[in-house]
């Protein structure tokens, strides 16, 4: 008899239900819930907490009862262990119930069953362009973390993809949930007010007129305990390389800050360089972020003695309709006292906007506006302050800046709009909502989509050549 996991996600341990019982359950809930939420969620193969978090909210759009196709094991049993705990909490619990189902076909079961309308995928990202690509072609909605592809020979692959979710009239959309973080919001919207920003400079190879950088950490305290990952995340065959990966919302923010609503195709970009590198593991490093004795033979492949090297950092420099970008990712083991950090620059010929998220911040994003030395300082902070009041405060009540020294400012944020990283999940996701209400997406969106992944995998294919 086939099995299958009812998880009713109120603190009760999983339990087996025949294949019959089920099915008769589901179709009296399925047939009820499309006459009352126009969206079903499934979750396949959820790998990252990310999974999760597109969760840790109900919305009035989607049924509160989502389907989960995973492989047995701690990833399926973390993520929910997640959900539960999202619906025991005491602030605003969540009421999921999860119907799960762990056998070894659990795609091929999937894709037949349709149990909802939208596919959630986060985790191991081996077979993820595959996974999307399966899902648009049975016509379900795909909402995908980053990133969708990680290799050059795949990516065509997404560009089928894309073409069929058109064909097929469904919706296949990347969490970008770096958009919604507010210094970004306020970087863009001060970058489009000409008196103040100007226009873009062109820049230069060695001073673009985009940067986006961050630094991640392997090992991280949470809730004072090391973070714990799974082994396949040092893999490049599985992860994909930091510049295909964690590049993606690099390269995202430097298409949706500085060309905002515009479509960009693969034929305005130009690539400069590329290059990336490992970053390095002993032993005991591995165990303390992953908690194995010894490295699994998938990453054999990868050491150097016994030092794992994991290529995990690297950049691009490219023009985007004729202005030069850069997007870099670094991951280091850890610095206890470090968090991760980020650096964004706009580069305009009145002034230069840039957040910096390092340790003179206590790691928290801030954003600065630091006048060209073409300007009358005076006059700029006039017409700085005369925007802010009419402009940006009347959008974002609160904000305001405060002066550092004659050409430099913080743009000061009150302390509401720091929702964090979590929350905005929630954001990014009733966007998506929007759009399937909608039936489709702003026109820039999927064009956008594949030029970024074409970036990012060709960025790649440019440093692996190079190396």
């Amino acid at each position: 008899m086939r099995t299958i996991f009812y998880y009713m996600l109120a603190g009760i341990a999983l339990v087996g239900v025949s294949c019959t019982g089920h099915k008769e359950k589901s179709e009296k809930e399925n047939s009820m819930g499309k006459k009352s939420y126009p969206v079903t969620l499934i979750t396949l193969e959820p790998g990252h907490f990310h999974a999760a978090l597109v969760q840790k909210s109900m919305y009035n759009e989607v049924s509160p009862t989502a389907y989960v196709y995973a492989p047995r094991g701690p990833e399926l049993e973390s993520f929910l262990n997640f959900i539960s705990g999202f619906n025991s909490r005491a602030d605003h619990p969540t009421a999921w119930k999860e119907v799960v189902y762990s056998k070894a076909d659990y795609l091929e079961k999937m894709l037949r069953d349709k149990q909802g309308n939208v596919v959630v995928l986060s985790g191991n990202n081996a077979r993820k362009t595959e996974y999307i690509k399966k899902s648009v072609e049975a016509r379900l909605n795909v909402f995908a973390d980053k990133p969708m592809v990680i290799t050059p020979e795949a990516f065509p692959e997404l560009e089928e993809a894309f073409r069929i979710a058109r064909e097929k009239g469904v919706l296949l959309y990347d969490i970008m949930t770096e958009r919604y973080e507010i210094t970004t919001i306020l970087q863009r919207e001060l970058s489009n007010i000409p008196e103040i920003f100007g226009t873009l400079q062109k820049g230069t190879p060695e001073n673009p007129a985009l940067i986006q950088e961050s630094i991640h950490r392997f090992y991280k305290n949470v809730a004072g305990k090391p973070l714990i990952r799974p082994a396949w995340f040092f893999d490049i065959k599985q992860q994909g390389e930091g510049i295909a990966d964690v590049g993606t919302h690099l390269v995202d923010l430097i298409q949706w800050e500085a060309f905002p609503g515009q479509i960009i195709r693969k034929e305005d970009i130009r690539f400069l360089s590329a290059r990336h590198w490992p970053t390095s593991l002993t032993p005991e490093q591995f165990k303390t972020v992953t908690g194995l004795d010894k490295y699994p033979g998938f990453l054999k492949e990868y050491l150097v003695g016994d030092t794992l090297k994991v290529f995990s950092s690297g950049e691009v420099t490219y023009t985007i309709k004729g202005i030069t970008a850069r997007a870099k990712v670094t991951w280091t083991y850890h610095t206890p006292e470090k968090s991760d950090a980020h650096y964004s620059l706009m580069r305009g010929t009145r002034c230069d906007l840039f957040i910096r998220q390092e340790e003179k911040e206590n790691y928290h994003p801030t954003l600065y506006i630091r006048a060209s030395d073409k300007e009358d300082p005076g006059l700029f902070e006039k017409k700085l302050v005369k925007v802010m009041a009419n402009i940006i405060a009347l959008k974002y009540p609160g904000v305001d800046i405060e002066k550092i020294s004659e050409r430099l400012w913080t743009v000061t944020i009150p302390v509401s709009y720091d929702v964090g990283h979590e929350a905005h999940f929630r954001q990014v996701t009733e966007k998506f909502l929007k759009y399937l209400q909608q039936g489709n997406m702003p026109d820039w969106e999927v064009p956008n989509m594949i030029t970024k992944y074409y970036i990012t995998t060709q960025a790649l294919k440019i440093a692996r050549e190079r190396q």
